[in-house]
C-alpha cells in the first residue's frame, strides 16, 4: 500500500512542461528525464530515422526546454550521436558499452535502403553534477547482442542524498498481456530487473529506474509491475512518477510505456511530473516524447 506522503506527491504531478531550473534550484533538488530519441544516428541521413542538421538542432532545443539535470536516453547509435543533442561543454554522456554497429536488416518505410543502426541506452549528466558510473547491467541482454543492457550510475547532487539510477530499454512488442512471442523475451527480463531493484532496495541509497519499458505498467493488474512493486524488500514499494495519468504525445497511444520508477525513499521527494510534447502541427522529433520528474 502506498503511503499518504506518496499519494500526496503523485497528486502534485502536473501536465505542465518543466521550466529550466536555475543554478540555485539545482542545489536544492534534481530533475530526472527520459527520452527515447527514435533511431538517433551519428551522421546525417543515416539509420531508420534519417535526419538533417536542422533536425538535430531542433532536438537540441527540445533538450534545453526539458531543463533536466540527468537525461536517460534510448535508441542512440553511439556517444557521438548522443553528443549531437547533448553538448559536451554542458553534458557528460555515458553510453551502453555494447559492441556492434549496424544490423543487416533494412529499415523499410521512409528509410528504405538504410540499415538499422545500433540502439543503445545511456545517460547525459549535466556538468557540475558529481557521479560514479557502475558496471552495465548486461544480464538484461539475456545473451542476445540485439537486446539492450542497463546503464547504472550514482549521482551526488549538492546539498542532498545521492541517488542511484538505471537507464533501461526493455524488449519491444509486449506492451500488455503475455501471449505473443515478444512477451516470452520480455518476461525473461522482468526477474533480471527485479533482482537489480531488490538489491538496491536493500542498500542505504534511494534509486530510480528510467527509460522505455515498452510496457503499459499503469494497466490494472499488470504482471510486470506486480513483480517489481512488491514491497519486498520494503524499499521496493515503488511508484511511477507519472502515477496513473495518461500520455498525450500521440492520441493513438494514451498509455505511457516510458516511465520514471522511484523507490519508496525517492518517491517521498517527488514534486512534479511532466511530459514535454511537440508543437501542434509540427513534425514530431521522435516517436516518443520526453518525460521528467522533479525531486526535492
Amino acid at each position: 500500500m502506498k503511503t499518504p506522503a506518496l499519494i500526496a506527491a503523485i497528486a502534485l504531478a502536473t501536465a505542465a512542461c518543466s521550466a529550466v531550473p536555475t543554478d540555485a534550484a539545482r542545489t536544492q533538488g534534481l530533475t530526472l528525464a527520459s527520452w527515447n530519441t527514435e533511431h538517433l544516428a551519428e551522421r546525417n541521413g543515416t539509420g531508420c530515422r534519417p535526419r538533417t542538421d536542422a533536425d538535430y538542432a531542433a532536438m537540441r532545443a527540445h533538450v534545453a526546454r526539458l531543463g533536466a539535470d540527468v537525461v536517460a536516453f534510448q535508441e542512440v547509435e553511439s556517444k557521438a550521436a548522443a553528443e549531437r543533442l547533448f553538448d559536451p561543454a554542458e553534458w557528460t554522456v555515458l553510453i551502453e558499452d555494447r559492441p556492434g554497429d549496424a544490423r543487416t536488416a533494412d529499415c523499410g518505410g521512409r528509410a528504405q535502403g538504410q540499415k538499422i543502426r545500433a540502439q543503445r541506452t545511456g545517460f547525459a549528466i549535466r556538468k557540475g553534477l558529481a557521479f560514479e558510473r557502475q558496471p552495465d547491467v548486461t544480464a538484461l541482454q539475456l545473451g542476445d547482442a540485439d537486446l539492450r543492457s542497463g546503464v547504472d550510475v550514482i549521482v551526488r547532487p549538492r546539498g542532498t542524498q545521492p541517488l542511484r539510477l538505471l537507464s533501461v530499454h526493455m524488449k519491444s512488442g509486449c506492451s500488455a498481456g503475455d501471449s505473443n512471442a515478444a512477451c516470452a523475451v520480455f518476461f525473461r527480463q522482468v526477474p533480471v530487473l527485479e533482482q537489480w531493484i531488490d538489491a538496491r532496495a536493500n542498500e542505504g541509497m534511494r534509486f530510480a529506474v528510467l527509460g522505455d519499458f515498452n510496457r503499459r505498467l499503469a494497466l490494472p493488474g499488470d504482471a510486470a509491475w506486480a513483480d517489481w512493486d512488491d514491497a519486498d524488500p520494503a524499499n521496493a514499494d515503488l511508484a511511477r512518477a507519472g502515477g496513473d495519468r495518461k500520455a498525450t504525445c500521440n492520441p493513438r497511444y494514451p498509455d505511457f510505456i516510458d516511465h520514471i520508477v522511484l523507490d519508496r525513499r525517492a518517491s517521498a521527494g517527488l514534486e512534479s511530473f511532466s511530459e514535454l510534447t511537440y508543437a501542434e502541427g509540427a513534425d514530431h522529433l521522435s516517436d516518443h516524447c520526453p518525460i521528467s520528474a522533479r525531486l526535492r
